[in-house]
C-alpha cells in the first residue's frame, strides 16, 4: 500500500500539476511545536520521565483539476529534533519498546537526536465524493489518529468519503499500518494486551465504514463499524444534540460501543500465539478474548465564558476496551481519554466533572482554563475491585496581535492517583506557531 500510494501520488503529480485549480487552490503552512514533558512516577520503581523537542510540520494540500474528474496531491513533512533527554529519563533504556516518552530510541537505550517522516496522498473528487490513498489522519469513533506528543501519528491506508446525499456523510476505508507519534517507521496494527514490540502479534487489515446523520439542526446521529483482522470487530452508536436554554446552551453526547472478538482472538490457538486483549476473566487470568460493552454519557452547559461539564461511563464484559493501539501512542475515542488515563479498564465505571473559562469575556482574549476530575472505581483484577483518579488543570493562551500573533502558549498538569496503576504526576509546557506558505 504504501509503495502504490506514492507512485499514485507522484503520478497525479506528474499529469497535472499544471491544471487549472490544481495550483490555485493549494494551500501550505509550516506548523512548529516546541514539547517538554516531565512524567513522575510516585510509588513504582520507575525513573523520572523527561525530554524536550522542537517538532515541524509541513502540510501541502493541492487543488483539485478541473472537469467531471477532479485529481490532487496532498504531502505531510515531519521533524522531531531532541533538545534534551537522557538514557535515564527516556523511558526506554534496554531498547525494547518502539520509542520513549517523546523520540525513538537507538540501540543504546538513548533517544535518537532527530527523527523525520514524509507522507503523501492522491486524491480523487467525483461530484461530493472524495477518495484518498496513501497517508490519512482519520478521526472516527472507532479510530482516531493521536496527537499528544511532538509530532502527530499516521496511518497508511485508503478511505472514501461521500456527501452526495442531503444531511448525510458516509465514510468507507482499510487501514495497513501505522506510523507512531515517536517514529519514523510504519509498524502493523494491534491492541493492547498483543502489542508488544518484541513477542506481540500484530495485523495488516483494518477496515472501516460508517456515517453521520443530520437529523436536524442540533440533532447529530452516528453509526460506525470497525474491524481489525484476527482481534476484534466493533460497532458504534452516537448522538450529539444541542439545546438552548436561556441565554446559555447544553450540549448533550451520548456513545455506545460494542466489540467482540474477530478471526484468532476467538480461539483457544489464537489466544496461545498471543492474540489477546487485556482485561480480568476470573480465576486469576488477565489475557483473552475480546468481550466489551461501553457507554457514557456527557453534559455540557455553557454560558457566557463558562462551561461546566458532567459525564459518566460503563465499561461492561471481560476485557478491557479495545482500540487500535500499537503501544507507542494511542488514541480511544472515549470522554475518559485525559491527559494520563484512559479509564477504560473491564468493568470500570466513571464519574467525571469539568470546568473551563474563556476569558474573552472578562477583556483577555486568548487565554481558556479548564480544570477536569475523573473517578473510576470497580475496576475488575486479581486482586479484586480496584480504583483510580485523575485530575487535569490546563492554561493555554494565544497572542491576539502583534508580529507573533497566533503563537500558542499551553501548559498541562495532572495527577494520577490509586491502585490500579503506578501513581503519577506529569507536566506538559507546549508553544506552537503556524507559518502561512502558500
Amino acid at each position: 500500500m504504501k509503495k502504490i500510494s506514492a507512485s499514485l501520488a507522484l503520478g497525479l503529480l506528474s499529469q497535472h500539476v499544471y491544471a487549472a485549480g490544481f495550483i490555485e487552490d493549494s494551500k501550505a503552512s509550516l506548523g512548529l511545536r516546541n514539547f517538554y514533558i516531565n512524567q513522575d512516577t510516585r510509588n513504582a520503581d520507575a525513573n523520572t520521565q523527561e525530554e524536550w523537542g522542537q517538532g515541524f510540520q509541513f502540510n501541502y494540500i493541492s487543488g483539485f483539476t478541473e472537469g467531471t474528474v477532479g485529481v490532487g496531491v496532498d504531502a505531510i513533512g515531519l521533524l522531531g529534533v531532541k533538545l534534551d533527554s537522557g538514557k535515564g529519563r527516556h523511558y526506554n533504556p534496554d531498547s525494547s519498546k518502539y520509542s520513549g516518552t517523546v523520540f525513538p530510541t537507538d540501540g543504546n537505550g538513548r533517544a535518537e537526536d532527530q527523527f523525520s517522516s514524509l507522507g503523501l496522498t492522491g486524491k480523487v473528487r467525483i461530484s461530493k465524493t472524495e477518495a484518498r490513498i496513501g497517508t490519512l489522519q482519520p478521526k472516527l469513533p472507532v479510530v482516531t489518529f493521536n496527537d499528544g506528543r511532538l509530532l502527530p501519528q499516521t496511518f497508511d491506508g485508503g478511505q472514501i468519503t461521500s456527501n452526495e446525499l442531503d444531511n448525510l456523510t458516509l465514510i468507507g476505508g482499510q487501514l495497513e499500518h501505522a506510523k507512531g507519534r515517536s517514529s519514523s517507521s510504519s509498524e502493523s496494527l494491534s491492541i493492547g494486551g498483543a502489542n508488544n514490540a518484541q513477542t506481540g502479534q500484530f495485523s495488516n487489515t483494518f477496515y472501516y465504514a460508517g456515517g453521520d446523520y443530520k437529523i436536524s439542526k442540533n440533532l447529530l446521529a452516528q453509526y460506525y463499524y470497525g474491524n481489525l483482522e484476527d482481534f476484534y470487530q466493533q460497532h458504534f452508536l452516537g448522538l450529539t444534540h444541542n439545546l438552548a436554554i436561556g441565554s446559555g446552551a447544553l450540549k448533550s453526547d451520548l456513545r455506545y460501543f460494542k466489540s467482540d472478538s474477530d478471526g484468532e482472538n476467538g480461539s483457544a490457538a489464537g489466544h496461545a500465539d498471543g492474540y489477546v486483549s487485556t482485561g480480568y476473566y476470573g480465576n486469576g487470568v488477565t489475557k483473552g478474548e475480546v468481550d466489551n460493552e461501553t457507554w457514557s454519557a456527557l453534559f455540557t452547559y455553557t454560558l457566557g465564558g463558562h462551561a461546566l461539564s458532567a459525564g459518566y461511563q460503563q465499561v461492561s464484559g471481560d476485557s478491557n476496551f479495545p482500540f487500535l493501539n500499537q503501544g507507542d501512542g494511542a488514541t480511544a475515542y472515549l470522554i475518559t481519554d485525559r491527559q494520563i488515563g484512559k479509564f477504560l479498564s473491564a468493568g470500570e465505571r466513571t464519574w467525571l466533572a469539568e470546568y473551563g473559562y474563556d476569558f474573552s469575556k472578562v477583556g483577555v482574549p486568548g487565554l481558556k482554563a479548564t480544570v477536569t476530575y475523573l473517578s473510576g472505581d470497580n475496576i475488575d483484577s486479581v486482586d479484586g475491585d480496584k480504583q483510580e483518579w485523575e485530575r487535569d488543570f490546563r492554561l493555554d493562551y494565544t497572542l491576539q496581535d502583534g508580529a507573533l500573533k497566533g503563537l500558542g502558549v499551553s501548559w498541562r498538569n495532572a495527577s494520577l492517583r490509586g491502585n490500579a496503576a503506578a501513581d503519577q504526576d506529569e507536566n506538559r509546557l507546549i508553544l506552537s506557531y503556524s507559518l502561512p506558505i502558500l
